[in-house]
């Protein structure tokens, strides 16, 4: 028995082992078509597939999943700058995710790619030679490993491309080996006379649209150092940024010697005088230099700066990098700066360009932004200021377009309660709405938020628990042992139901800033599907219906109202809690547009609510209305019992 369990384990092993060395090493072919291909050669093979529901009957339309591996490796002696193969799929592939690579023509993943794609670099976009490197597979090679989905290739069959070749000029590819398994190989050799007939469906690609677009353009070049102008463009109704940081990295070792409009968060050119930079560029006073991090972070200068000579006088710049949505000001909704960047070998001439990659935007209390890959766009064009009507076109362009993302994360930058006439209670924000990072031991992180009287919403959070106690007391409601953690929201927004007649009914909204700082320029929104209809007016703020979003009531404060200020100390420090900042309207809306809303039924509060961009966290509740109808009962029976005595005693 021991034996038999002793030779099941080692069976095992082998297998393990086996499998590990099969996926990992190359194949016979591979390594065979690498030793005889003097050139670039590429490999594609196909790793697996399953079949995927929904069963159908027509087995051509039967969809798989697939998995497939394609290698491009530089055999050759130069170097093959920014790689692009066409993979000819041909079985109606749908390509869901591909490593180290992007399409070139600029369609997002997942996507089609029934008719064959050109593949490009995303992370290593150039290869180097085994003569500059050692034989660095590393930097000779990439390997983009693919999954998507065909139509009617069931496995063991496998759907191999129709072809597969390098889409770059000056190549010339061999037939294909390999060609019937489920691998094969080409190698293409150098030939500079040689053209390819693959091309996207544009020279240039077109712009894509997105809830933030930064604009890369080139705008004066020389063989060492170029100009490029940044743009960053707001498209979102709802979105803003506030104290916006851009970062990104720099491929090959470039530095950012002048910047007008904006600043480095970090002056420092260290990094410079004692790496490559400071080699090559040996006359340089790197003391002028602002940034040499290969991670540079560029921050917005302060409005007093925008018409100083050095610095300042760029179109859209100096606004404390406040960008606002176009629906409340266009000609605030971008922010601009110019920065001279230096280059370095072998990247020396002024016709040569590589867009920093890894782009990340943020703000402070604003939407979490994710950002994609640079994409070549044709170039932009600007009104020339020296010979005005005409037009001034840049050298060249790349798009980087930015989504608002996380909006279903548990920790939020803001929060609502709800009240209403007919209860006296608030549903408060919900526990740790804005998280607790490190939740004291006396308060827990998962207890439900305790209501509160309405007096309570003016104290801190961390001032509340003897309200909400005594509150709980007089509403005979449970107290949970630890006590209920705060929101931890710098804001917060109260939305009170006021009234609910026959033709209409209206709320308050509130807004309160715990925080230290204070927010020009502030609005809200939000979102009442069923109630937007009916809205006729904020009387307080600036307020309307907006365009391009079903449902939704945006505010701002008024023109020398619309400063959200910070949180201050009360009359007596000592004594009384500090005081939030406060701004509140009442809004009303009228039934007619409506019918069959049930105000007091949840049709009266949001499904959601926006501040300066950020989605704040609701609460899961909205106020009962049974207190209001108990009260009522009860006062009928009294009535009836009193008129009832008054009858018997006549």
């Amino acid at each position: 028995m021991a034996l038999h369990v002793h030779s099941f384990f080692y069976f095992w092993f082998v297998v393990m082992i086996f499998v590990v060395v099969f996926f990992t090493a190359p194949s016979v072919s591979q390594r065979q078509a690498t030793g005889s291909c003097n050139g670039i050669l590429l490999s594609y093979a196909y790793t697996g597939g399953l079949q995927l529901p929904p069963n159908v009957s027509d087995p051509a339309e039967q969809p798989y999943r697939f998995s497939s591996t394609l290698t491009v490796l530089n055999n050759g002696l130069e170097e093959l700058r920014s790689w692009r193969v066409f993979v000819g799929f041909q079985h109606g592939e749908w390509l869901v995710s591909a490593s180290n690579a992007v399409l070139a023509d600029g369609t997002s993943l997942p996507g089609s790619v029934e008719n064959g794609t050109v593949l490009s670099g995303e992370t290593v976009r150039d290869l180097k030679t085994a003569v500059a490197t050692a034989g660095d597979l590393n930097q000779m090679q990439v390997r983009v490993d693919m999954v998507g989905t065909l139509l009617g290739v069931a496995p063991p069959s496998v759907p191999m491309p129709s072809s597969v070749t390098l889409a770059n000029d000056g190549f010339l590819c061999g037939q294909p080996s390999g060609q019937g398994s489920n691998e094969t190989h080409v190698c293409c050799t150098s030939d500079p006379n040689f053209k390819t007939n693959i091309t996207t469906e544009e020279e240039f690609l077109p712009r894509q649209k997105g809830d933030l677009s930064i604009t890369y353009d080139i705008i004066r070049t020389y063989d060492s150092d170029y100009w490029a102008e940044v743009t960053i463009a707001n498209h979102n109704p709802l979105g803003r940024l506030d104290n916006w940081r851009l970062s990104w990295d720099w491929n090959n070792n470039e530095f950012i010697h002048t910047i007008k409009g904006a600043y480095p968060l970090n002056v420092d050119s260290s990094d410079c005088v004692f790496g490559p930079q400071g080699l090559f560029y040996k006359e340089l006073d790197f003391s002028n230099v602002l940034n040499c991090e290969r991670r540079p972070t560029i921050v917005d200068l302060p409005p007093t700066m925008f018409n100083n000579t050095d610095f300042g006088k760029i179109p859209f710049c100096c606004r404390n990098g406040t960008i606002l949505p176009p629906t409340m000001d266009p000609s605030l909704s971008s922010s601009r700066f110019q920065i001279q960047v230096f280059k370095m070998p072998p990247n020396l001439n002024r016709s040569k360009f590589s867009p920093p990659h890894n782009w990340e935007i943020k703000g402070t209390l604003n939407p979490d932004y994710a950002c994609g890959n640079p994409i070549r766009v044709s170039p932009s064009e600007s009104p020339d200021p020296t010979h005005p009507p005409s037009n001034k076109s840049a050298i060249a362009s790349w798009q980087v377009v930015c989504n608002i993302t996380n909006t279903k994360r548990e920790a939020r930058k803001c929060c609502v309660s709800f009240s209403a006439y007919y209860n006296e209670s608030v549903v408060p924000c919900n526990t740790c709405a804005c998280g607790c990072s490190n939740p004291e031991r006396t308060c827990s992180a998962t207890s439900q938020a305790m209501l509160l009287p309405p007096e309570a919403l003016l104290v801190p959070f961390q001032n509340r628990t003897e309200k909400a106690r005594a509150w709980a007391e007089i509403q005979h409601l449970n107290v949970p042992n630890p006590f209920p953690c705060g929101d931890n929201c710098g804001v917060s927004i109260n939305w009170h139901l006021v009234t609910d007649h026959r033709s209409g009914w209206s709320a308050r909204i509130t807004l309160f800033n715990w925080g230290e700082a204070s927010f020009a320029d502030w609005f809200a929104a939000v979102r009442m599907e069923k109630a937007a209809k009916g809205f006729e007016e904020v009387y307080s703020f600036n307020g309307s219906l907006l365009d391009g979003v079903d449902g939704t009531i945006f505010m701002q404060g008024k023109k020398g109202l619309n400063f959200l200020v910070a949180e201050t100390d009360g009359s007596n420090p000592r004594r009384d809690p500090r005081v939030p900042g406060k701004q509140q309207s009442v809004i009303s809306f009228t039934k007619k547009n409506t019918p069959g809303i049930d105000v007091v039924g949840g049709d009266g509060f949001p499904s959601k609510v926006f501040f300066n961009g950020e989605e704040c966290s609701l609460p899961s509740v909205v106020p009962s209305s049974g207190t209001r109808m108990e009260v009522s009962l009860a006062t009928m029976m009294f009535l009836v019992l009193f008129l009832w005595i008054l009858f018997m005693r006549q």
